[in-house]
């Protein structure tokens, strides 16, 4: 029994893996380089209003439904039926097509980076080779998958870890420079406007971003049942949770902003910002170009590892808990390396359109990056909304399940609380839609604004008619073997 105990996860053992999930030096990146220093009021706002709400309902889920093996399907087809159940792991799923679309770009930039030190390496290409060069990488690599290679999994925990620590170490060593290396802080104005959003339409095209970078943290719930004590310990970790990622979003805020002045962020930040920020602490250190190096490479396994898990575990996660009426039985059809193969295929045509389309009518790398990583804050955020209602649907049904761990104890309350968060991550997602960083009404908008409109609806549109086709494919199947 104290053996069985000892292989238990404790709640720090939780905190860390899904902080790695959840987090990264990115997010505090690319927020930066929408807000400047002004995200730092936006990461109060976000963190205090709906990040910790958020965690604090994951943790009681998961205190609800310690024997769950899905995850979220597995809650919203406790509360909601089957059906619904579907479309939850369809939408957990659909989402990743634009993440898998970008993963082979943040390939190439960190290879760039760490062979040539700079960010010369993609801007030798038009969009439309980059493009075609990344569906050569994201086919490599669902080859790959293909063939049941875990050791690059591995590899990618490793390097995920190693990225934590050297972000860390970023803030630690950008808020120490002024003092131990005389460094000029770069943001000169540091008034109280420098701080204050301007709660402008602009303004809230860009909480998409901040929704995205907070969200994430129900993808450690299929952990609960091998958690000690997960009816405490879930919870414990959730809290843990929300207070790594609010110290790393505004200390790390804070440090951007020391180095990159707020008032006038490089076009590229998105992009490049994270080489940017380990090449210019390397020099602050007098370590040349050390840190970028390490960074570079280990962003780039990084990487690497987590576009083959990010084709392979959502689409099992998908296929696992299947129903065949609503999902085709080809889908489920597996290689000798137990790969959903047809599932594969199902994905090869949607990012592969997904990939090259953009590039007819975006006119550079830069803003092409940008749209495809504005594009993940619009699509991925849709999956939290089936946490929320999931949660609402549990305060609900009162008295038909059980946990020792409650958000709120007041039912109305939390429901009220479920709502706001539902509520506020719809909107998020609708004003992600409209372009950011380029000129309003001009051709290239509007063809990005097309895009924003039809990729979500076009994704979730076909989880909404695969279950006729299964009908049909899978009534076509049993007459032949009748036959």
């Amino acid at each position: 029994m104290a053996q069985d105990e000892a292989k238990k996860l404790r709640w720090y053992n939780l905190a860390l893996m899904v902080f790695v999930m959840v987090w990264g030096f990115g997010n505090v990146v690319n927020n930066y380089a929408n807000q400047g220093l002004t995200v730092i009021v936006s990461w109060i706002l976000i963190i205090a209003l709906y990040f910790i709400p958020y965690v604090l309902m994951v943790g009681e889920m998961g205190s609800t439904f310690q024997e769950g093996k899905a995850g979220v399907s597995t809650w919203v087809g406790s509360t909601m039926g089957p059906l619904l159940a579907y479309l939850a792991g369809w939408t957990y799923w659909v989402v990743h097509v634009p993440y898998l679309a970008q993963k082979p770009q943040q390939i190439l930039i960190a290879l760039g980076w760490g062979v040539f030190q700079d960010g010369t390496f993609i801007k030798t290409f038009s969009p439309m080779v980059l493009q075609l060069i990344t569906l050569v990488l994201f086919i490599f690599f669902m080859w790959v998958a293909s063939r049941g290679i875990t050791s690059l999994k591995r590899i990618g925990m490793v390097a995920g870890t190693c990225m934590l620590i050297m972000s860390f170490m970023y803030v630690l060593l950008m808020l120490a420079a002024p003092s131990i290396r005389g460094v000029a802080i770069a943001t000169t104005d540091l008034s109280l406007h420098t701080f204050l959003p301007n709660f402008d339409f602009t303004y809230f095209t860009t909480i998409s971003m901040l929704v995205f970078a907070v969200g994430g943290c129900e993808k450690i719930s299929p952990y609960v049942k091998n958690t000690l004590n997960a009816s405490k310990e879930f919870p414990r970790a959730m809290i843990i949770l929300a207070i790594l990622v609010a110290l790393s979003a505004l200390l790390g805020s804070l440090a951007m902003g020391m180095m990159f002045d707020a008032n006038n962020i490089p076009k590229d930040l998105k992009m490049n910002g994270q080489y940017y920020a380990f090449k210019l602490l390397g020099q602050h250190y007098g370590v040349g170009n050390l840190f970028l190096i390490l960074y570079a490479f280990t962003n780039f396994l990084s990487q690497i590892s987590a576009l083959v898990f990010s084709i392979d575990a959502p689409l099992k996660v998908l296929l696992a808990e299947s129903d065949s009426k609503y999902i085709p039985n080809a889908l489920s059809k597996t290689n000798e390396y137990g790969a959903p193969i047809n599932g594969y295929k199902m994905t090869a045509v949607l990012v592969g359109t997904l990939i090259i389309i953009p590039a007819l009518g975006i006119g550079n790398m830069n803003d092409l990056y940008n749209w495809l990583l504005d594009l993940n804050s619009i699509v991925m955020p849709l999956r939290y909304l089936w946490v929320f209602a999931a949660y609402i649907a549990v305060r609900r049904l009162v008295g038909q399940f059980s946990a020792e761990y409650h958000f709120m104890k007041n039912s109305t309350g939390a429901i009220s609380i479920g709502l706001w968060c539902f509520l506020f991550t719809a909107f998020a997602c609708i004003m992600g839609m409209f372009p950011k960083g380029v000129q309003l009404f001009t051709s290239q908008w509007y063809f990005q604004l097309s895009l924003n409109l039809l990729t979500p609806f076009v994704l979730l549109g076909l989880g909404l008619i695969l279950p006729s086709i299964a009908k049909w494919t899978n009534k076509k199947a049993s007459n032949q073997i009748q036959s």
